[in-house]
């Protein structure tokens, strides 16, 4: 049987390989294992919580991690038109060889200006936690620290990103340059979890200091995975910030340090995720664009802000795309844009449900076991709480989906059910999830508008009372219907 040998969730083994992480799905897994040897874009096609998120990161989890780093530098000629350089990450290990150690004044990252420990890869501008530069992902909190749209929610493949992003490698002279009451200070990170403290306009070797300063747009190790779900337009394309002193040369901001990379810089090399694609259609011709280029200028986009008279041409944004939507939005997909998916890579409807069978009920299995190391807050759930979750996959596939023998792939509901479980089993101070609290789990864990439905017997009568327990009891706030 498929559980034999099991007594709770930590003796099931969660596959190191991403795509294995994925729950049924056979055929969408198949064609992102072809999409990953050929570099092809995707366009997944299915109802909200079947897993159309946790494909796409398997997917750029896959693919070789990105090789190019993309720096600015201070354009002495026309300060407005920084220069741009792609440096290899071969080029980067000769330069870190070279690097000599610095000397000067050292401080921590809990002693310099906020801003500056976010840009430097100390704190999670997320949930403000400090942790070491060389953590991809804010151990606190699960978000990518060094690219904000990496992702959004604590992620399955966090173990995998530590994993295959090299977090001993130690980027040459990454530093943040700010000028406050005209003066300019360098915070430049080292060896060791220190920072340099600069005083450029105390140091004899200034105006060398001035040729050399650079911003590092893209790092060369950041995870290859960018979701730009329900982005702005300056979210999506990049932007540059607004300098009120104008990029004056003693009182304003370098326009270099005020470049901002879009979602689709970010990506480069790796994987562009959009979810509900139909959502921002008047962004889609953009994304069109960058596909086509595979490389997009960033522009200060506000007429009004300083920002408008710089501009870095031909950043480099060689993504693969991956879109996702709702069947009944497809239409809504500018056709141009679906045609560059046929044409370069795969439309894929997902399923809802998969076959009960014992390998299936073993992935289900898989899944309850992935959802709490995921969570990270709930405990191990014993083998009788994993039977009543796959029995309740299989009456979910009869009620939803009107299948029989089958098992669900509405998985984030059945993990949010897992979820209200592992709380119980937590509030009864239990260290494993039972099959008690599955059933009370089950009871409880209701939709908002069964709750209703309940309670006034329809969403209308909760409508109804709804209104008369507020406007309709007049300003007087008479409440004589009720007694």
């Amino acid at each position: 049987m498929f559980l034999d040998g099991v007594e709770d969730s930590r003796d099931i083994v969660i596959p190191k390989n991403p795509v294995e992480r994925v729950i049924g799905q056979a055929k969408a897994v198949e064609k992102v294992k072809i999409a990953v040897k050929q570099r092809r874009h995707l366009l997944l096609v299915g109802p909200p919580g079947i897993g159309k998120s946790m494909l796409a990161q398997a997917f750029a989890l896959s693919l070789p991690r990105p090789n190019q780093e993309i720096r600015l530098s201070h354009n002495d000629l026309d300060p407005d038109r920084p220069i741009l350089e792609i440096v290899s990450r071969e080029e980067i290990n000769k330069e870190l060889a070279s690097v000599q150690k610095p000397q000067g004044n050292f401080v921590s990252p809990m002693d310099v200006p906020y801003h500056v420990a976010v840009q430097l890869g100390f704190r999670c501008s997320s949930c403000s936690a400090i942790s070491s530069d060389r953590d991809m992902v804010c151990p606190n909190c699960g978000i990518n620290k060094y690219a904000s749209r990496s992702l959004t929610e604590l992620s399955p493949f966090t173990d995998i990103m530590n994993e295959l992003v090299d977090t001993s490698y130690v980027r040459p002279e990454r530093e943040v340059t700010v000028i406050e009451r005209g003066r300019m200070t360098t915070y430049r990170k080292v060896e060791g979890g220190k920072i340099q403290v600069i005083d450029v306009d105390a140091t004899q070797h200034a105006p060398k200091r001035q040729e050399k300063r650079k911003k590092i747009l893209v790092p060369v190790n950041r995870i290859p995975f960018v979701q730009a779900t329900g982005a702005s337009e300056t979210e999506l394309l990049g932007d540059v910030r607004h300098d009120p002193y104008g990029s004056h040369p003693e009182i304003g901001t370098p326009a270099y340090t005020r470049v901002v990379p879009g979602a689709i810089h970010e990506a480069h090399e790796g994987v562009l995720f959009i979810d509900e694609l139909p959502h921002i259609q008047h962004l889609q011709t953009y994304i069109l664009t960058a596909m086509q280029e595979k490389k997009f200028p960033i522009v200060g986009r506000n007429p009004h802000s300083s920002g408008a008279s710089v501009k870095v041409a031909d950043v480099p944004c060689d993504f693969v795309f991956v879109g996702a939507c709702n069947i009944v939005d497809l239409d809504k997909i500018l056709p141009p844009l679906r045609s560059r998916i046929l044409g370069g890579g795969y439309e894929i409807l997902l399923d809802t449900t998969m076959p009960d069978t014992e390998e299936n009920r073993a992935k289900v299995a898989q899944f309850v076991a992935q959802e709490i190391e995921t969570d990270g807050k709930i405990p191990p759930a014993n083998r009788e709480a994993i039977e009543e979750i796959i029995k309740e996959a299989k009456n979910r596939a009869t009620i939803i989906d009107n299948a029989r023998n089958a098992l669900t792939l509405r998985l984030r509901d059945l993990g949010g059910l897992l979820r209200y479980a592992g709380d119980l089993a937590k509030t009864d101070d239990l260290k494993l999830i039972e099959s008690k609290h599955i059933k009370r789990a089950l009871i409880e864990a209701k939709p908002v508008e069964q709750q209703i439905k309940e309670s006034y017997g329809s969403i209308w009568g909760g409508i109804d009372r709804g209104d008369r327990g507020s406007g309709g009891l007049g300003s007087d706030g008479n409440d004589k219907l009720y007694r």
